[in-house]
């Protein structure tokens, strides 16, 4: 089992950055491929970002290609969303997922979740 806590959401304007962490305890990262939700208001909960075990695959929502960049620290059990270029529709709460393999991009196929970072965009 693990725990997953994210951190580093906040207020930006249209055009900055943030960098969202996810930490985690329990077993170790390694253990796990990490994804990267979002949940917007009144919407549904939707992918964002995948990576692998090891960090040698990744796959990216159409939506923040290019803008968003995820990456991993097995050594510090920390998975790490890098937004660039942030839009105000971006606007979401953050969550990110383990599982022992890539699920997939539905929210339902994860075990582990976090309790989420709210991000908010302005315009």
């Amino acid at each position: 089992q693990v725990q997953l806590v994210e951190s580093g959401g906040g207020l930006v304007q249209a055009g900055g950055s943030l960098r969202l962490s996810c930490a985690a305890s329990g077993r170790t990262s390694s253990s796990y491929a990490m994804t990267w939700f979002r949940q917007g208001p009144g919407k549904e909960r939707e992918f964002v970002a995948a990576i692998s075990r090891y960090g040698s695959s990744t796959n990216y929502a159409d939506s923040v290609e290019g803008r968003f960049t995820i990456s991993r620290d097995n050594a510090k059990n920390t998975v790490i969303l890098q937004m660039n270029s942030l839009k105000p529709e971006d606007t979401a709460v953050y969550y990110c997922a383990a599982d022992v393999m890539y699920r997939g991009r539905s929210p339902a196929a994860y075990t582990y979740w976090g309790q989420g970072t709210q991000v908010t965009v302005s315009s």
